[in-house]
């Protein structure tokens, strides 16, 4: 996106184990994570892909002794319309379009991908929206109640640039959600795409557990309760709703909305967006359907009539409750539009403003101190930034062009707020399309000011090279957590050093955690406590092959504020 030369990365070498490299995951794990580690070669939206080529009858035999040796990746591009010669895709970090197409970074035509100007300096993609200034009683109220507390002067933004720990295929699918915990600064919580519970302690960095005995397949949300820490609530894609215990990993069924089981996917129903509303123990989740349901957090029992608040057979993919007046609900799914909602009056149609988008939307979220802004990630390749829920919300006070757009096998990008800037304008995302950064492709993950569009810092590591669509900043700490294929990692700000210790050799030492491929029986993943050293079954936790944790040292011109070796 940004034209400014590249930093050099200092040369990091990992000393791992030879048996540890040497074992192999299953084609279902290596299968996904070539997908995500070649940049998604087929993200062009193909129409009509190549026809597979046929091989002749007396090369049969041939064949099926090759098929039995593990072949290189080969990389190829994708037809995207009917014309010969036409193809899109990546070829190492230069994405190559389409003639017929227009740019897949703005979505318009004339120019290439590579020339884009919203790829060259972001805030150039910055439109501003038409905002009515309308003399109500709701601007009456934002203007005495709200305005105040909106940090006029924008602070020093504290970006943390540099990975300071990481644990190494802790999950056995993609991760797909993250969550620190409200009261212990150094717990981190993830879900992956096979439904499985992953709890790190990304301070010992060692001491993880994995559970797989909550949901069955997709974990989709999970959120804990401000007064109830020793819980978290999850919903996924095989229809239920738990809350576990993340000390013993002991699910309660709060909600099955599939008991009949599985017929058809015409009728199979998938939980998608939650939130809770601690001030009234409520918990809110959606289905796939459009449907709304309430659960009272007290008896974690339904309450009340499923609701339909986004048309009838679309995904509601994000609920967001407004941190200020919780009685404030924000949707949105693939029906194109975002949704504002009185809790007290939830009824079909009775929403307070509706956001119309050109496309999916991923994500909507309040601003996380006043609640007066709104941010919109679309899968247009555009966030969307309303700087007052009162007034006209017709149009957006500006959109910012963003790569964020793909195709699959890759966890949904959402743009998130800072929640420790009183400006409320930081917000963080990772970025699909890859750059050149001194001869590597990377992904990196992009902190955006929503004031201006501005690319305040583009965060990256020369070691990770798949693409990282799930990322969370620490409600607390100068810390960001990001999750990229199926491992986790912590990020930390880099501390300046004086000129004099310049001319001393600095180190920085990164924590690493190898978990190894465990053994699947059943279809069962190993667990990753290490007090046991028996796989276990269905509902029984084991121990997984794990390698020390590697101590990876590095020349850096800066270095960590919490560096240590482990």
């Amino acid at each position: 996106m940004s034209s400014r030369p590249r930093r050099n990365f200092p040369k990091v070498v990992i000393e791992r184990d030879t048996d540890t490299e040497g074992e192999e995951s299953s084609s279902g794990e290596e299968e996904e994570d070539v997908v995500e580690e070649v940049d998604q070669v087929d993200e062009a939206k193909s129409e009509e892909e190549g026809e597979e080529e046929v091989a002749n009858s007396h090369e049969e035999d041939e064949i099926d002794v090759k098929k039995r040796k593990r072949k290189p990746i080969t990389i190829s591009l994708k037809q995207v319309c009917k014309q010969k010669g036409h193809e899109a895709g990546f070829k190492g970090a230069t994405y190559i379009d389409c003639p017929q197409k227009p740019c897949f970074l703005c979505k318009q035509p004339g120019h290439t991908t590579m020339t884009c100007p919203h790829r060259i300096a972001t805030e150039y993609g910055v439109v501003p929206g038409p905002r009515k200034y309308v003399q109500s009683g709701f601007d009456f109220v934002f203007e005495r109640q709200i305005r105040n507390h909106i940090n006029m002067i924008k602070p020093t933004y504290v970006i943390p640039n540099q990975v300071d720990s990481a644990i190494i295929k802790l999950h056995s699918r993609r991760i797909t959600c993250l969550e620190f915990h409200p009261t212990k600064n150094n717990i981190l919580m993830s879900g992956d795409k096979k439904g499985q519970i992953g709890i790190w302690d990304y301070e010992k960095v060692t001491e993880k557990t994995v559970y797989d005995t909550v949901h069955s397949c997709i974990l989709n949300s999970m959120k804990f309760h401000p007064m109830k820490d020793g819980y978290i609530y999850t919903s996924g894609s095989d229809g239920t709703l738990s809350c576990t215990d993340i000390e013993t990993g002991v699910p309660i069924l709060l909600m099955d909305i599939n008991p009949d089981g599985w017929n058809g996917p015409a009728t199979w129903r998938m939980l998608y967006g939650m939130d809770i509303n601690s001030e009234k123990d409520l918990l809110l989740v959606a289905d796939n359907f459009g449907i709304l349901y309430q659960i009272d957090i007290r008896s974690n029992k339904k309450t009340g009539e499923p609701i339909l608040i986004h048309k009838k057979g679309s995904k509601v993919v994000g609920l967001h409750f407004n941190p200020l007046n919780p009685d404030l609900l924000i949707s949105c799914g693939n029906d194109h539009f975002a949704r504002l909602w009185d809790i007290r009056q939830l009824k079909p149609g009775t929403f307070l403003g509706e956001l119309k988008h050109p496309r999916v939307v991923n994500s909507a979220y309040f601003s996380p101190r006043t609640g007066s802004k709104i941010m919109t990630t679309c899968q247009d390749n555009r966030i969307r930034v309303w700087d007052s829920i009162f007034g006209d919300l017709s149009y957006p006070s500006r959109e910012i062009v963003h790569s964020h757009d793909f195709n699959r096998h890759l966890t949904c990008f959402r743009a998130e707020w800072d929640p420790k800037d009183p400006s409320e304008c930081l917000a963080v995302i990772g970025r699909y399309i890859s750059d050149n950064f001194n001869g590597v492709a990377l992904h990196p993950i992009d902190f955006i000011d929503t004031s201006n569009g501005q690319l305040v810092a583009e965060v990256m590591d020369p070691n990770i090279t798949t693409i990282t669509p799930v990322n969370k900043l620490h409600p607390r700490e100068d810390i960001l957590a990001s999750g990229s294929s199926r491992s986790l990692f912590i990020w930390r700000p880099k501390e300046e050093i004086d000129s004099d210790e310049m001319t001393n050799e600095k180190t920085h030492k990164v924590s690493i955690y190898t978990v190894q491929n465990g053994k699947q029986q059943k279809g069962k993943f190993v667990d990753g406590n290490d007090d046991d050293d028996d796989d276990f079954p269905s509902k029984k936790k084991g121990k997984s092959n794990t390698t020390p944790s590697k101590i990876v040292t590095c020349p850096a011109d800066a270095k960590s504020k919490k560096s240590r070796q482990k």
